[in-house]
């Protein structure tokens, strides 16, 4: 539509089912790049897109007429559709229920990217679980945690 600007920075966490460490290495920047266009192809545009065995954070920017679960349940069933498809994992993947997403200010971005893409050292001294609560407790999102680890092994 003709006049219409906008500025929707989002980061978007999500994980394996179970927080299962089925992201290998060796195909994991794929598996991101595959993301990122999937974010794309929505209209959104990808800024970075990173992770770890276990997780990953997209950070983007949100086009007003996508809404966010529209674009989380595209991002994460054709992207679970391309690891099975390739057979990456020896069992079916799958990604766990529900996501983290979190917004920013321009300012902020500079300084959310390179945490994005610091993801492995960040994880060498925090676990996925303590990022994430601290996420939550950082936005002040009240939530039962319960609910939040549920269904692990």
């Amino acid at each position: 539509m003709a006049n219409t600007y906008h500025q929707i920075y989002i980061q978007v966490v999500f994980a394996v089912k179970y927080r299962d460490a089925l992201i290998e290495e060796k195909w994991r920047s794929k598996l991101l790049g595959v993301i990122g266009n999937l974010i794309n192809e929505t209209g959104c545009k990808t800024i970075i897109v990173n992770g770890v065995e276990d997780h990953v954070h997209c950070l983007l920017g949100l086009k007003p007429t996508i809404t966010i679960s529209e674009l989380m349940k595209t991002v994460k069933a054709k992207s679970s559709k391309y690891i099975n498809d390739n057979t990456l994992t020896k069992s079916k993947f799958s990604w766990q229920e529900g996501y983290g997403v979190f917004s920013y200010s321009q300012s902020q971005i500079d300084s959310v990217y390179k945490y994005i893409q610091n993801q492995k050292e960040h994880h060498k001294k925090q676990s996925f679980n303590e990022e994430y609560l601290n996420f939550l407790n950082k936005f002040s999102i009240q939530y039962d945690e319960k609910f939040i680890f549920e269904n692990l092994k």
